[in-house]
């Protein structure tokens, strides 16, 4: 297993730890030691074709991943999951038991694959299941048990599968199912369906529209639970097979669109019990329906019949009765006007709907309305139609409980003043998605009990004063996808309880500083979508005490430098715990200015993704304190690695989503202090690694997502190797991580034998010792040349030594060593005396093979002779050759343990000459000397001594010379 890494901070045995091998015995104590102080890091767990919800334990998502079997996806899924979706994939066959090792399960979506065919027990082992959806297949028919074991299912979708046939006891396992959609099949007939839902005793919801049902029978009567059937869109022309008892305990019926014509058709049916009935887009006579049939004229909806000329009194007129109509819908019906008192003869209404018409206008609606009509009223919803105007209305009568309005989808351009007047207690309005352009100063006038106000996607362009001065009790204000371009002081006057304001999407460059005057309580404020160059920190003024959600993603707000020169535009926002910055236009924000967001110590949500940013300052985040979300996500821009204590005062940051910002290391100084945190997202980065140091320092980590980043398959990810296959933190499809380039080279799996060799070891303990090498040679060659040729020179001796090491006999008996000024006393003195005793004796002028280097003949000169004669002068001390003629001759005396130089001094040498060469002073310590007599009557002493000097070693070699002894006690001897 790969070591793991201490963080930098984590002991200062850190550098005596880097010195030693990987296996010393201290490099394991130091590592114990230093981990040991490390909270324990996050071990991580993933899966190879599924992502659990960070904040949802037990709920994965397998979506988009190819999969053409359920196996590869739920293999290494917990026991504990409760919730899969396997939707968008390639799934063609479910065998037996596809999902047996997930127990728990309680929702299973298969939606939008290739299931051809349920295998029986398909879902065997799913005992918990409630909702199944199995929409968006290819399924053509449902065979006996591949419903098996599913006895706790609620919920069942087979919406748009090409479903024919459905076998009498495919769902004769589902005892608790409710809600069953077929709806988009191929299905002709209700009777089969009716024989394999016979048995379900809890099925309440049957959804068979959009198939081609031509019949509702023959078969056994629907279950008595069921309650909600949808037929529609199907060819049930005739409502033939039908018995009077098929439909008698539904409440609520669907057959819209069948092309049903003759209303006799409803004659045989039972359908007193209808509470809704739904016959829309049938060319139907609906008042010979209520004639022949038993169908309740309020239970009827009315909406995409052919009414006919004075349809709707006709309609009044059956509806007419004691009790009051909750709502009277007619949708579809093709009106192009409204005249006043055309609802006159209506029962009491609760709720009128005549959206989806062709109305240019309704003047001001209580005018449709009589008597006691106008008194209970109180929702109207005027939808998709032609209305151009709404006119005034200051004289019309009140509807004093009408308190929804809805005018959505129209053609709306202007609005009279009063024009809601009729409606007093109005406390919801819905103008959006008009031609609204101009908005009068008294359109909306006494309406003070209003708490909702739709004006957006209009195209408005201007706000008046005044305009909301009565909506003392608004709450929420949208003006979203106008033209709005300035906001004029004042303009929010009177909307003393307002809370939410939305003017995104408008053309706002500037905001004034009195531009939010009058709404004291706003909470939250949408400037999203605008064209704000800047923010200050003035405008924020009037609603600093209560504003917690401030959105100015995508505006034009830009700054060139880190300094800013104004006021930091949120200092007073205490309580802003929501703030959206991101996507700012053209190419997003480039820089932040240094502590940006200053002020902002109740902030929880920061958004800054899509800003391409070059740089952040390390303080800009310093007041954040209570930041648990922030994104800097696809802001790369250039910005690479992020500064050092950027987070370090976030220590409650609970998510933190780094995805696409050019990161190309994780360090401790920037992410070290995130101890709270569990969600990080450093998807599409160009990260190699994942610091183990790092990795120590987020205990609370649950959620990693390392998608897409080019991790390295080499020894510093070992680590990462071993901790993918633990169980702590979720690391996104773990199994996926390739290395770098190498697409068939995985994170989870590259060989890692060669990182437990030590390699690195080898490589540095043989590497380092070249360098120096290199580092020194030059200035050693430098400093001591002579001594560097001398070693040279002594290598050479060795060499040719170690050839001539079995050679017993010599050529010389000396090899005398002199310098050419002491020629002549060689020459005068010592060769007569020595060759008159029939010494043979080696001289360098005369015995040198010529051609050769000298250096070749100093070696073959000492080594051919048996003793080698040192003639020491002061000339001799200062000549180079000399010296290394004593040295090569002392290396030989050692090596081969005899007595092999003899040392003659010539002149009287003092220890302060001898101090500056100290190769012969080393010599002359250690070695017995001869000293010169200048007196004639010394001089036949010297000479027998050194006659006897160089004969001593002929017989034996192990014998010592009598008055030859060590140091200069020879000298001591002459002198006596």
């Amino acid at each position: 297993m790969a070591r793991p890494r201490p963080s930098r901070s984590s002991s200062s045995f850190l550098p005596l730890l880097l010195l030693l091998p990987a296996r010393h015995p201290l490099a394991l104590l130091v590592a114990v030691a230093v981990t040991a102080t490390l909270p324990p890091p996050a071990l991580p767990y993933g899966f190879r074709n599924c992502i659990e919800a960070a904040w949802d334990p037990g709920f994965f998502r397998c979506i988009q991943r190819y999969l053409e079997s359920p196996g590869p996806a739920v293999s290494d899924l917990p026991p504990r999951t409760y919730a899969l979706n396997l939707s968008h994939n390639a799934l063609r066959l479910l065998p037996p038991a596809s999902f047996a090792r997930l127990p728990r399960l309680r929702t299973l979506d298969l939606a939008y694959n290739r299931l051809q065919t349920l295998a029986p027990g398909a879902f065997d082992g799913l005992g918990e299941l409630s909702a199944l959806d199995l929409s968006y297949n290819r399924l053509a028919a449902l065979g006996d048990g591949v419903f098996a074991g599913l006895g706790n299912l609620s919920s069942l979708w087979l919406r748009r599968n090409p479903l024919g046939s459905v076998s009498p006891g495919a769902l004769a396992p589902l005892v608790n199912l409710r809600c069953l959609s077929l709806r988009g099949g191929r299905l002709e007939g209700l009777g089969a369906v009716a024989e394999a839902v016979k048995g379900l005793g809890r099925l309440r919801t049957l959804d068979l529209c959009c198939n081609n049902l031509t019949a509702l029978g023959p078969g056994p009567p629907l279950p008595a639970s069921l309650v909600n059937l949808h037929l529609c869109n199907n060819s049930l022309g005739g409502l033939l097979g039908a018995s009077p008892t098929t439909l008698r305990h539904v409440r609520t019926l669907d057959l819209s669109y069948n092309g049903i014509a003759r209303a006799e058709a409803f004659a045989p049916l039972r359908l007193r019990n209808l509470s809704l009935l739904h016959l829309s887009g049938n060319p139907l006579d609906v008042f010979r329906l209520l004639e022949v049939s038993d169908v309740r004229p309020h239970s009827l909806d009315f909406s995409g019949l052919t009414l006919g000329e004075g349809g709707v009194e006709k309609v009044c007129q059956k509806l007419k009765g004691p009790r009051a109509l909750r709502r009277l819908k007619l949708q579809h019906n093709g009106f192009q006007k409204m005249p006043n008192g055309t609802l006159a003869s209506c029962p009491l209404l609760k709720e009128l709907d005549l959206s989806y018409n062709r109305l240019r206008g309704v003047g001001c609606v209580g005018l449709l309305l009589r008597g006691e009509q106008q008194r209970e009223l109180e929702a109207l919803t005027v939808e998709h139609n032609l209305l151009q105007r709404l006119p005034s209305c200051w004289t019309a009568a009140e509807l004093p409980r009408l308190a929804n309005i809805s005018f959505r989808y129209n053609r709306i351009l202007t609005i009279g003043p009063g024009a809601f007047a009729y409606a007093p207690a109005l406390r919801v309005l819905k103008l959006n998605i008009n031609s609204l352009a101009r908005l009068d100063r008294d359109a909306l006038r006494g309406l003070g009990n209003l708490t909702e106000l739709r004006l957006d996607n209009n195209l408005l362009t201007d706000l008046y004063q005044g305009s909301f001065v009565d909506l003392g009790s608004l709450r929420t204000l949208n003006l979203r996808n106008n033209r709005v371009s300035v906001l004029f002081p004042g303009i929010f006057k009177g909307l003393a309880s307002l809370q939410t304001l939305d003017l995104g999407g408008n053309n706002l460059r500037h905001l004034a500083s009195r531009s939010l005057l009058g709404v004291p309580v706003l909470s939250k404020l949408y400037l999203d979508r605008n064209r704000l160059l800047e923010v200050r920190s003035e405008v924020f003024a009037p609603v600093q005490a209560t504003l917690g959600v401030l959105d100015l993603q995508a505006n034009n707000l830009q700054y060139i430098t880190q300094r800013q020169r104004q006021q930091p535009p949120f200092r007073n926002l205490s309580r802003l715990y929501d703030l959206k910055m991101q996507a700012q236009q053209p190419y997003g924000l480039k820089v932040l200015p240094h502590r940006f967001f200053q002020g902002l110590v109740g902030l929880r949500s920061l958004s800054l993704s899509q800003n391409k940013l070059l740089a952040i300052p390390a303080d800009v985040f310093q007041d954040l304190g209570q930041l648990t979300f922030l994104t800097l996500a696809d802001s790369s821009n250039g910005m690479q690695d992020l500064p050092d204590g950027v987070f370090r005062n976030l220590g409650n940051l609970l998510t933190l989503d780094l995805e696409n910002v050019g990161l190309h290391s994780l360090t401790l100084e920037v992410f070290g202090n995130l101890s709270r945190l569990r969600v990080l997202k450093l998807a599409k980065n160009e990260l190699k690694t994942f610091n183990y140091s790092v990795a120590s320092r987020l205990p609370s980590l649950r959620y990693l997502d390392l998608r897409k980043c080019p991790l390295s398959c080499t020894c510093d990810n070992t680590w990462l190797q071993s901790w993918l296959n633990n169980s702590r933190v979720q690391v996104v499809y773990p199994y996926n991580y390739t290395c770098g380039l190498r697409h068939h080279a995985y994170v989870h799996s590259f060989d890692t034998r060669v990182c437990f060799l030590d390699l690195g070891f080898y490589l540095f303990t043989g590497t380092v010792p070249v360098v120096l090498l290199l580092l020194v040679v030059p200035v050693v060659y430098h400093r001591a040349y002579w001594r560097l040729k001398y070693h040279w020179y002594l290598l050479r001796c060795w060499v040719n030594q170690q050839w001539r090491r079995e050679e017993e006999r010599y050529v010389y008996d000396s090899f005398v060593s002199y310098n050419s000024a002491d020629e002549s006393w060689v020459l005068q003195e010592l060769v007569p005396q020595l060759e008159r005793d029939s010494f043979r004796l080696c001289l360098h002028h005369r015995d040198f093979q010529p051609g050769r280097s000298i250096i070749d003949n100093i070696v073959d000169a000492v080594y051919n002779s048996r003793k080698t004669v040192c003639v020491v002068s002061r000339s001799y001390l200062r000549s180079e050759w000399c010296s290394m003629e004593v040295q090569l001759a002392s290396y030989r005396l050692l090596d081969e343990r005899r007595d092999v130089l003899v040392l003659v001094l010539l002149e009287d040498v003092g220890d302060a000459e001898l101090s500056a060469y100290h190769r012969m002073r080393r010599v002359l310590l250690r070695r017995t000397y001869l000293r010169w007599p200048p007196e004639p009557p010394a001089q036949p002493l010297f000479w027998a001594r050194l006659k006897k000097a160089l004969r001593w070693g002929e017989g034996g070699e192990g014998e010592e010379e009598e008055g030859l002894g060590a140091g200069r006690r020879g000298e001591k001897e002459e002198k006596a």
